[in-house]
């Protein structure tokens, strides 16, 4: 039987974390590796329950901050897994923003994602822990930066499959992965437990890399009308 030791798989992310340039950069976002600096910048932002209604990630109440902590120091642990947080900062010079944007200082943190459940032998991985502030919902933001994880995860990963798991009361998020080409396979029933103790079924949407060339175009499209 053929065994893949742990040395000898490449690391998701081969480059220096401390590099100040953008591991990912298309015209109105960037992502960077999250970094111990960005911490007490995205603390407040995060502060929102609109962001955590349907997942419960983080409550906020007088817990607030203890929570907060163990949600960044998961983020930052996640290269020991072959994982990446990533904060999502604007890419436009906040003078003339393009269709569906709204006016924002160039490199202002709109948000986080990850790469994470990473499954090198079966060439597999999950992109989630997403979220945006209210500003920017429904905005342009979102497609571009899936088209860029989506785009490292086959052109350079050459992984084969890209997964999205989804709160099954989130409609909207689920809409969301559906436009930017994610195929429903099914529902994973009482799932998981959320923090405050409700109940989670789980959608599960992918896309595969056949049909990656086709869902990169539509994305790109989607990108450059800015909707």
């Amino acid at each position: 039987m053929f065994v893949i030791q742990l040395d000898d798989m490449p690391s998701v992310f081969p480059y220096d974390t401390d590099a100040t340039p953008p591991f990912l950069k298309g015209q109105t976002v960037f992502l960077q590796p999250a970094r111990e600096e960005d911490r007490e910048l995205i603390r407040p932002l995060a502060k929102d329950t609109r962001l955590w209604e349907f997942t419960k990630t983080l409550l906020i109440d007088d817990t607030y901050d203890t929570q907060f902590d163990a949600y960044f120091d998961e983020a930052l642990r996640l290269p020991e897994l072959d994982g990446r947080a990533f904060v999502i900062r604007t890419a436009g010079d906040g003078n003339a923003p393009r269709p569906g944007e709204i006016p924002l200082l160039r490199g202002s943190i709109i948000g986080m994602s990850r790469f994470f459940n990473v499954a090198w032998r079966d060439k597999r991985l999950e992109i989630g822990h997403t979220w945006y502030i209210p500003d920017v919902w429904g905005k342009v933001y979102n497609k571009e930066c899936k088209l860029l994880l989506l785009q490292y995860a086959f052109e350079q990963l050459h992984f084969h499959r890209v997964e999205f798991r989804v709160a099954h009361q989130n409609i909207r998020s689920q809409r969301a992965v559906e436009k930017i080409g994610g195929i429903k396979e099914g529902v994973l029933r009482k799932f998981a437990i959320r923090n405050d103790g409700s109940r989670r079924d789980t959608v599960v949407f992918s896309i595969i890399d056949d049909e990656w060339p086709e869902k990169k175009e539509r994305l790109q499209q989607m990108v450059r009308a800015g909707l």
